[in-house]
């Protein structure tokens, strides 16, 4: 059994935080003892934790981008558990752990498990110059895809050990009948035609995912004859900016903004095809999801999107912020025949490569190796 304390920058709703949740909750089906600690107060998702009687959930209650009072409770916290590996989710969750380890000055492996993909703004640049000897020290860092290890290496955010592990999904819960009963309820409740050609985005509502492209997608599919909808599945900051756009073209009868949702199986299996027009990602898990249920996608060729997304096969790329090959790719997946084999073989690539039963498989021997090693520094090394 593993002793294991998970540090996430929140438990709020994001792929970050949704990956280490569904890992500490597989590792302790799996007999292992995990702890669960966030520098940020906000928890949407504790309640799903499904963690061992008196088992630690700990708020650091950090209030400032370095708050020392939450870096010595955390510190306090590893003194007294003694686990045997403590893993960080993202850059400042590992600024945190590192910190307090090092007060604690015990010697428990650290990993770090990048989701970040390239900064784009200056503070997030600035930031990284701080966090990035953190990596230095951790015994290894996962990342999430093969584009995303190819773009950090060089830039020195990189440990004595890095590995590619491609996010899971679990393909039990997520498949296409699970929810298919539910299809025409769900398209009544949110107003949508049974011939409507509706588009679902999951994503927060930031501005990195750039829903509003979407927007103007939707007017100029609707200009050529298509009935298409756009049902936005997610909350943010960008909600204003969004409606107003879709008042501007013309279109906010068209685009249904649906707010967060506990469980997203049924808005997704609503659509037809689901869409994300991001400008950055890693390994976008929602991708993933609408693929597991049967739903082609389109996505902006970022990140890891090429590593799971065929073109043709199981749905397109489009380069980022070219709306014109955006509409192009949803044009083209307006043809029924077309999107129900892709569906079919979305699917497939899922059940095939990214099931959540290998990505925990490869955690828990990546993690057992890591807790049982001989305590030295060792060269650095990258592992598929």
């Amino acid at each position: 059994m593993l002793r294991i304390v998970f540090v996430t920058n929140s438990l709020a709703c994001g792929g970050a935080e949704n990956h280490a949740v569904t890992l500490m909750n597989r590792l302790v089906e799996l007999g292992h003892d995990c702890h669960a600690v966030r520098v940020k107060r906000e928890s949407t998702l504790i309640g799903r934790l499904r963690l061992r009687r008196g088992a630690t959930i700990c708020d650091l209650g950090a209030t400032r981008y370095l708050d020392f009072g939450a870096i010595r409770r955390l510190a306090e916290l590893i003194a007294s558990l003694c686990p045997v590996l403590i893993v960080a989710a993202n850059p400042y969750a590992l600024l945190y752990a590192s910190l307090a380890r090092a007060l604690t000055r015990v010697r428990t492996p650290l990993v770090a498990v990048l989701h970040s993909s390239r900064p784009r703004e200056p503070r997030e640049r600035l930031k990284l110059l701080l966090e990035r000897p953190c990596f230095w020290f951790a015994a290894c860092t996962v990342f999430v895809c093969r584009e995303q290890m190819r773009y950090w290496l060089p830039r020195a955010v990189r440990s004595r050990r890095n590995n590619v592990i491609y996010n899971g999904i679990d393909t039990h819960e997520f498949r296409p009948g699970a929810c298919a009963q539910r299809r025409a309820s769900i398209r009544a409740r949110f107003g949508l035609e049974r011939s409507d050609y509706v588009i679902g985005v999951v994503a927060g509502l930031r501005r990195e995912k750039n829903h509003v492209q979407l927007i103007e997608a939707v007017r100029q599919l609707r200009e050529r004859g298509i009935a298409a909808r756009a049902l936005l599945i997610g909350e943010g900051e960008m909600r204003p900016a969004i409606e107003a756009r879709a008042r501007e073209l013309g279109v906010s009868a068209h685009v249904v903004l649906a707010g967060f949702q506990d469980d997203i199986r049924p808005l997704v299996t609503a659509c037809d095809v689901t869409a994300l027009c991001s400008l950055t990602e890693a390994m976008p898990l929602a991708a993933l999801e609408s693929m597991a249920l049967a739903r082609p996608v389109v996505h902006s060729d970022v990140g890891g999107a090429a590593e799971i997304i065929l073109p043709g096969v199981n749905g397109f790329l489009f380069p980022p912020g070219d709306t014109a090959a955006l509409v192009d790719r949803l044009e083209r997946l307006a043809d029924r025949e077309l999107a129900a084999r892709m569906s079919r073989n979305a699917r497939k690539v899922v059940a095939k490569g990214f099931s959540e039963s290998e990505m925990v498989e490869r955690y828990e021997r990546l993690f057992l190796t890591l807790a049982y090693a001989p305590r030295s520094r060792g060269a650095l090394g990258e592992h598929a």
